[in-house]
């Protein structure tokens, strides 16, 4: 896993837009944290992309085909301890609703909760592709398993 960061200024955003738009192209995103900077005229989007390097990639993998990310790998022991139970929340509800288990969390978003270390609804609104449906029908039970996991705000570093 590494991170990489990029400024696309207000102003003139084309040129980093691109070269943004070119390194998420190429490489197997694990998340995205954007921020705004309020600068007036100087005004930028901060973005860190943490993504997983060339060589952790499957091989042979083809290009714009997502390649399967070795969470076990990816994550840190106590984020994937937690990673795993959120997969069994997902695995339970998907049952009880006769539907596959990405139409309730992705693995990405998954992972992204135990990185991110969520602990409200408003933390949920960040992951990518967690609409407000999903986090008001299974929010409350993936906040609970996290805070159950020990991964709320308070186990967050000061910086972040």
């Amino acid at each position: 896993m590494a991170l990489t960061f990029f400024t696309v200024p207000i102003r003139d955003p084309a040129p980093g837009e691109g070269a943004l738009n070119a390194f998420l192209g190429c490489h197997r995103v694990l998340g995205v944290d954007r921020r705004f900077v309020d600068a007036g005229e100087n005004s930028f989007w901060a973005i860190c992309v943490d993504y997983l390097p060339v060589a952790s990639s499957t091989p042979g993998a083809s290009f714009g085909k997502k390649a399967r990310v070795d969470y076990r790998e990816a994550l840190p022991p106590h984020e994937f301890a937690a990673f795993a139970k959120l997969r069994e929340l997902r695995q339970q509800l998907a049952r009880a609703e006769a539907v596959p288990v990405y139409t309730i969390f992705t693995n990405d978003q998954l992972a992204d909760m135990v990185r991110r270390r969520v602990a409200t609804p408003a933390d949920l609104e960040a992951i990518a592709g967690a609409g407000d449906a999903r986090i008001g029908k299974y929010g409350p039970a993936f906040l609970a398993a996290l805070v159950a996991a020990g991964l709320n705000h308070e186990a967050r570093d000061p910086g972040t």
